[in-house]
């Protein structure tokens, strides 16, 4: 009962900003009070029996930090070699983690008007971490749960 209520809440929309980047050819967003820094790719530390989504350790300033590698996350093919990632550095309850990602974006103000639910024909991996798109004027924005993003890739390392 408490799940199905979470699951209706996540569903719904609200006006606000969203930081934006690209994985691939897609066009994604997280709300902008939920990151901390964007940062151009950074050394990175293999953790060994890490799951494959984890590409490594970052030091932010003394502070160690996960890297999600939301190619791999989301089921779409390698990044292209000598492409170097970019870090949205996100807040979560448990600390900083880093989404590896392609490019990033700008800061979109989004109306709740605009708000859709996920579309069917979306990939499995990706389904379980899109809240919702926006419809803009020459694209989909596509919203990322920063929560249940982490929240699987943190249950992927405790299966390892």
């Amino acid at each position: 009962m408490a799940r199905e209520a979470l699951n209706r809440a996540e569903m719904t929309a609200e006006s606000g900003q969203l930081a934006t980047f690209f994985v691939a050819d897609r066009f994604f967003g997280v709300d902008v009070l939920r990151v901390q820094e964007v940062l151009r790719a950074q050394q990175m530390t293999r953790v060994p029996l890490a799951p494959e989504v984890i590409e490594g350790l970052i030091n932010l300033r003394g502070q160690i930090v996960p890297a999600i590698d939301m190619r791999r996350r989301l089921g779409l093919a390698p990044r292209p070699a000598g492409q170097e990632p970019m870090n949205v550095v996100v807040r979560t309850d448990d600390g900083a983690v880093s989404l590896l990602v392609d490019e990033i974006g700008d800061v979109l103000e989004v109306e709740a008007a605009a708000w859709e639910r996920p579309p069917e024909n979306l990939a499995a991996e990706a389904r379980e971490l899109v809240r919702g798109v926006y419809k803009l004027k020459e694209r989909l924005l596509l919203v990322v749960d920063v929560d249940r993003a982490v929240e699987l890739a943190e249950r992927g390392c405790a299966a390892s």
